[in-house]
């Protein structure tokens, strides 16, 4: 076993209004109990599967269902091939894949596997597809072009391997073994596996993102996601405070990861370079699986309790003044209204000004006047002074708003709080052990 070294971070949970921009522009019906879903950029078109045996194909343009198309007995799994337009969907009890053409929406082939196939994988670049057998304990690799089996991956008994995500980049290919929690890492070139990596109890949804090298792993009894450093195979971060993370989606131009949280009706933004959530989107009930169109960046939830496909557009940063909730008509400030580095964050009367007008954005800081809010030398101590510095994308400029209404800096925990609730203008905030007072109080734009 590969031993896996993790930073622990905590996922807070942030309403809608402070979501970064993130607005949901549609809810679709779709078929009964939708779950896993795919998305073709080229042909504009979304798939999702449901327990009616059918595949619901959203057209992207008008956000409506413009197929149903009939695969096999119990679709469990779905992916696609970008450089093809084809679709291959796993069917649990029929044994096979249904292969759907994007350009024309029809089934053109069905491809035997082993028993009971469930996670689908597709590498673009060699061709190649991946199907994972529960019942058999395996994981076939099929030509695309040949549409046949060319071998067959044995893993521990009883482990039963199900999700699976490749990295074309670095010629990988990753499956979650569910009942081993555990990942194994398979070479593309070989079909031999190199490494096992621990991850949790119950691994539920692997997406892999080749920008950034990283592969991220859902474990539902623990409520986390685990990072993997696709460099090394080792387990980089591990991700608190999900609910039922079901599904999986990475945006790798823009730096950004969803999950899907069963348990409370809501989607968490990441954000890759951090590992951090930056946002918490509500959707529909029982979100259960994700998916992402590279070429809009939209992305769309399979909410499995009310039979829809809600769509999530980001829509930009949004901006205005971050004002106390233990005082009205005082303001967070820039003080002096200076861009300069190492110009405090104060408290001041609300007046307006470019110092005042915070922007909230989906990478999870605030700026003003082109400059973070920043903690001073990323320190985590009780009254580390909080002040103005060039965005780094660094850890000690990260502040997550929280349902509770607190900015929370993630990695250390704290929030930013006025010291001793003086209201005085010029006082520099600091952070301080979250309490729940009322000096802790922010309503953020």
């Amino acid at each position: 076993m590969v031993a896996a070294a993790a930073l622990s971070l905590t996922a807070g949970a942030v309403p809608a209004s402070a979501a970064g921009g993130y607005t949901v522009t549609a809810t679709i019906p779709v078929g009964e109990d939708p779950s896993p879903v795919a998305a073709v950029p080229a042909t504009g078109t979304i798939y999702v599967v449901d327990s009616n045996n059918a595949v619901s194909v959203i057209d992207a343009a008008t956000n409506t269902v413009a197929a149903t198309i009939p695969v096999g007995t119990t679709p469990f799994g779905v992916a696609a091939d970008p450089a093809t337009g084809t679709v291959y969907v796993t069917n649990e009890y029929s044994n096979t894949v249904s292969v759907i053409d994007a350009a024309t929406n029809t089934v053109t082939a069905t491809i035997p596997v082993s028993e009971q196939p469930l996670g689908v994988a597709v590498d673009p670049a060699a061709g190649t597809i991946y199907v994972t057998s529960g019942g058999e304990g395996t994981m076939q690799v099929i030509d695309a072009a040949t549409r046949t089996v060319t071998a067959t991956i044995t893993f521990p008994d009883q482990s039963f391997p199900n999700a699976v995500a490749v990295d074309p980049a670095a010629g990988t290919v990753y499956v979650a073994e569910q009942n081993d929690g555990a990942v194994a890492v398979i070479d593309a070139a070989t079909n031999a596996v190199t490494a096992t990596i621990p991850v949790g109890l119950d691994t539920a949804a692997m997406a892999a993102d080749p920008a950034a090298g990283t592969v991220y792993v859902t474990d539902l009894p623990s409520n986390t996601v685990s990072v993997i450093d696709v460099a090394t195979s080792t387990v980089t971060a591990t991700i608190h405070g999900f609910a039922s993370p079901n599904g999986v989606a990475a945006d790798p131009a823009a730096g950004t990861v969803y999950v899907t949280n069963g348990g409370d009706g809501n989607v968490s933004v990441i954000n890759a370079a951090t590992s951090t959530v930056t946002a918490t989107i509500p959707v529909g009930n029982g979100p259960a699986a994700v998916a992402v169109d590279t070429a809009t960046h939209n992305v769309y939830v399979a909410n499995s309790l009310d039979d829809t496909v809600s769509v999530i557009s980001p829509s930009g940063p949004v901006s205005g003044p971050i004002v106390s909730g233990y005082r009205a008509g005082k303001c967070v400030a820039d003080s002096g209204d200076s861009a300069a580095n190492d110009t405090p964050i104060v408290i001041a009367a609300c007046d307006g000004s470019p110092g005042q007008d915070w922007t909230v954005t989906g990478s999870g800081t605030l700026q003003a006047n082109g400059k973070c809010m920043d903690i001073y030398r990323d320190e985590k101590t009780n009254k580390a002074p909080v002040e103005l510095w060039t965005c780094t994308g660094g850890a000690n400029q990260q502040w997550h708003p929280t349902a509770a209404g607190t900015l929370v800096n993630p990695v250390s925990g704290k929030c930013l709080d006025d010291p001793r609730f003086n209201t005085a203008p010029g006082t520099q905030l600091e952070l301080y052990t979250c309490n729940g007072g009322a000096n802790q109080q922010w309503k953020i734009p």
